[in-house]
């Protein structure tokens, strides 16, 4: 369970089961041009991983193709978007593990499962998950623009922590604190990222978003509640189909306790979206096998 202080907590502990609703069956799709192809992922783009390990054909782009009738949405390289869509993914297969490589108990969720580490303690739940991959990218680009705030509204820098100055908690209060200067290397941003997870939650992430409508859902998105309970599940990638112009999504989550981050299936499909989501904007609830939200409740990143 997540440490934390008593002004913080609301938000912290935000990924409590809570009911889901059926969803709402999605009208057939029809046939479509391809979308024109785009340019692929680059190891280098996805810090994390060993020298070698990244695989062009093991990402989330090669796993899933747009539902038949379908074309994915046009992002740019080098975006959020574009960099969502080519994360790396585990073989198929994978069943999700904890924190403390037990299994999840729930093993019917997952389409796949990010390969991205969880970290050795319980931090890395649901919105710590959207705060990993939204840091992972901009570390990926320039590491000084990473930031995030605590539960308490507190902006904490990672440039500011790596030249010399953390925080502390006092009581209800967050204070500058000293810390030895280090080089900005992947293991500090790491360390940096676990003291974020321990006093930020879906709270203080849904503060970090603008509302954006369900009908414009983009990749790097983020569907949120933030309180507690609360839960957080981030687009991965949006595909549009050209005569109706509804929009199916694939969603991804971490949860409580932290597990690893994966890529969720759609329980209720019948009609070929495979782990892709209709994103109806006339529909009242967005369900989610572990989640269900309000069509409001959909952010964006500034």
């Amino acid at each position: 369970m997540k440490r934390a202080f008593l002004a913080l907590a609301a938000g912290l502990l935000s990924c409590s089961p809570a009911p889901t609703d059926s969803a709402e069956t999605p009208a057939a799709p029809q046939p479509t041009a391809q979308a024109p192809a785009e340019t692929p992922g680059r190891a280098t783009d996805y810090k994390w991983l060993r020298a070698g390990r990244y695989n062009p054909r093991q990402t989330v782009a090669a796993r899933f193709a747009a539902p038949q009738g379908y074309q994915r949405v046009v992002v740019q390289p080098g975006s959020f978007g574009h960099w969502l869509r080519h994360l790396p993914l585990l073989p198929a297969g994978t069943p999700v593990q904890l924190y403390n490589h037990q299994p999840k108990d729930r093993q019917d969720v997952h389409a796949a499962v990010l390969d991205i580490d969880v970290g050795a303690r319980d931090l890395q739940q649901c919105a710590d998950a959207v705060i990993r991959l939204r840091a992972e990218y901009l570390f990926s680009r320039q590491p000084d623009q990473v930031h995030f705030h605590l539960t308490s509204g507190d902006d904490i820098r990672f440039r500011d922590w790596y030249t010399g100055m953390g925080f502390r908690v006092v009581g209800d209060a967050v204070q500058a604190a000293p810390r030895p200067a280090e080089a900005p290397t992947h293991a500090v941003f790491r360390r940096y990222l676990d003291q974020i997870f321990t006093y930020a939650g879906t709270l203080s992430l849904s503060k970090e978003l603008r509302p954006v409508p369900l009908a414009q859902v983009q990749p790097g998105d983020v569907l949120i509640r933030g309180g507690s309970p609360g839960h957080a599940v981030l687009v991965l990638d949006v595909a549009v189909h050209p005569g109706t112009g509804r929009r199916v999504a694939l969603l991804a989550q971490s949860y409580m306790p932290a597990q690893q981050m994966h890529v969720l299936t759609n329980l209720w499909d019948g009609t070929g979206l495979g782990a892709w989501f209709l994103l109806d904007p006339e529909a009242r609830k967005v369900s989610t096998p572990e989640w269900t939200f309000r069509r409001e409740e959909l952010g964006r990143f500034e």
